[in-house]
């Protein structure tokens, strides 16, 4: 697996500060007379409570209402509490650097971005241990993209992408752990023992990502020894938890066994798959392979429709599926139509 440009930012999910907001909710709900709110009364219950917080002077409450509004989709009410913060609570400095990084909820500045992540990936305030590891991945990410940074740097990228990973610290960053796996496995920078190391830590600390990479290494044999046994353990766990680039390989291990009717059931349920955005976020698997998961589980389903492989020959349908794989996928289409046409499939 290699690391495509649109590698998405580390994300923090503040489990404290999201449960006092759902005491609040809750707290408010109890309370006599409104049990029977709406859930958008209950909002707006809530943000009047957030609001008065900060009326009397308590200065958490200020990222409180950045995050419920975040939360919530409205991203340009989040941006003025966090920008209103930002001198005084670093995960509003952490939460505005992604927001101006990405331009969520506003137009994309990564120099500020990018200045904001510096402060906080370099600080040695307790009050931002929790975020440190998190900003090394982003700023790493900066390097890696070229943007916001003087110039693009692969050295620079992995540098940070070390320090973020922490030598497989499951406290650490996780997802710098896994982009280490796809980083190693590039042409550019090529240490598949390197890869595998850090997939297989990823892994270990809970990455659906990286779960499906060893999975695809095992099958294959790179860098590791082929082990068939383990690349399904691996993809059959992965699928099972979302990751659509571990179906589609799933599916090509079935077909490759010669267990059609397997292939072609999971086959037709991933190809029918569109919402690659929704899909990115539920999993947080890059968009480029889940597109490529759907391609594969399409130009496999076609192979099966079109032999009658596993669920009734249709060749109509299987030319739609054919399109369908490129449509997803142009570059795994074309490999998988060179294997075909060699026999190799």
């Amino acid at each position: 697996m290699d690391i495509p440009k649109d590698l998405s930012a580390e994300n923090v999910s503040f489990p404290k500060e999201k449960n006092i907001l759902n005491d609040i909710a809750q707290e408010t709900k109890d309370a006599p007379g409104y049990g029977s709110l709406s859930e958008d009364e209950l909002m707006e219950k809530v943000e009047g409570i957030l609001m008065e917080k900060i009326k009397e002077g308590e200065k958490r409450a200020y990222f409180q209402l950045g995050l419920f509004y975040y939360e919530q989709g409205v991203m340009e009410k989040a941006i003025i509490y966090f920008e209103r913060s930002k001198e005084f609570d670093y995960q509003s400095l952490y939460m505005l650097s992604i927001m101006l990084y990405d331009g969520i909820g506003c137009k994309s500045d990564t120099k500020t971005a990018v200045s904001y992540i510096r402060k906080i990936a370099h600080s040695e305030d307790k009050r931002s241990k929790h975020l440190v590891n998190a900003a090394q991945f982003n700023l790493g990410r900066a390097y890696f993209q070229g943007y916001g940074v003087d110039r693009q740097s692969d050295t620079e990228a992995e540098k940070f992408w070390l320090l973020a990973a922490d030598d497989g610290n499951p406290k650490a960053s996780v997802k710098a752990q896994s982009t280490l796996g796809m980083f190693y496995s590039r042409e550019e920078s090529l240490d598949l023992k390197q890869a595998f190391f850090w997939h297989s830590e990823a892994c270990g600390n809970g990455s659906l990502e990286s779960q499906g990479a060893l999975g695809v290494m095992y099958e294959y044999g790179v860098g590791a020894r082929r082990d068939t046994d383990s690349a399904y353990v691996c993809l059959k766990g992965a699928a099972d938890r979302g990751n659509v680039y571990a179906m589609g390989n799933l599916v090509a291990h079935y077909y490759r066994r010669k267990l059609y009717t397997k292939a072609a059931d999971l086959a037709s349920r991933v190809s029918g798959l569109s919402d690659i955005d929704l899909i990115a976020q539920q999993t947080d698997c890059l968009h480029s392979y889940i597109r490529k998961g759907i391609a594969l589980s399409c130009f496999y389903y076609a192979r099966c429709l079109h032999e009658g492989l596993g669920t009734k020959k249709d060749e109509g349908e299987a030319k739609k599926y054919y399109s369908r794989c490129y449509h997803f996928d142009p570059e795994v289409c074309a490999s998988l139509q060179t294997k075909t046409q060699h026999g190799l499939m």
